[in-house]
């Protein structure tokens, strides 16, 4: 990302933040919704939100000090408003909800990477002669290699035995 796009995101993301009463820094999760990506509520909601949600509490904070519900008031046509939900986020929130996002999208590569490498164990079980469907579930890879290095040994040191299995 270049210096300059990462000045203009910094520079829109610190534009949202406001102050309570008391003084407390937040933004709220609407605000930002648009800024990480997210076109609608819902999906944010139960995606990015929730998982960061998930991170702060596996990282022994409490959620609800970084993450507190609050109802705002919109204005619909003609004059009219409607309460609509939103969050109030830290910016440690914040923080946890931009990694939620970006998590999210490296997910595709590291399936696709562990297909392939999954894929190339397979083939090269495969060239060895062993059907990996018929490996005990317990045995990996390292100990296949040791049980054919052995089985090779053996049979130099013991040829007559070749093909009496």
């Amino acid at each position: 990302m270049e210096t300059t796009q990462v000045q203009i995101l910094t520079e829109t993301f610190e534009g949202h933040a406001q102050q309570t009463e008391t003084g407390v820094e937040y933004w709220l999760a609407r605000d930002l919704q648009q800024l990480i990506g997210y076109t609608e509520w819902r999906n944010f909601n139960q995606t990015a939100i929730s998982k960061a949600k998930t991170a702060c509490e596996v990282s022994g904070h409490v959620v609800s000090d970084h993450f507190v519900d609050v109802n705002k008031m919109i204005q619909l046509a003609k004059g009219a408003e409607r309460e609509i939900d939103d969050i109030m986020l830290t910016r440690y929130a914040c923080y946890l909800l931009y990694n939620a996002r970006t998590n999210m999208h490296s997910e595709p590569q590291i399936s696709q990477e562990h297909v392939t490498n999954n894929e190339a164990v397979r083939q090269t079980l495969i060239s060895r002669g062993i059907r990996p469907e018929s490996l005990p579930p317990a045995e990996d890879v390292k100990k296949v290699e040791r049980r054919l290095s052995s089985d090779q040994k053996k049979a130099l040191k013991n040829p007559k035995q070749l093909g009496k299995e």
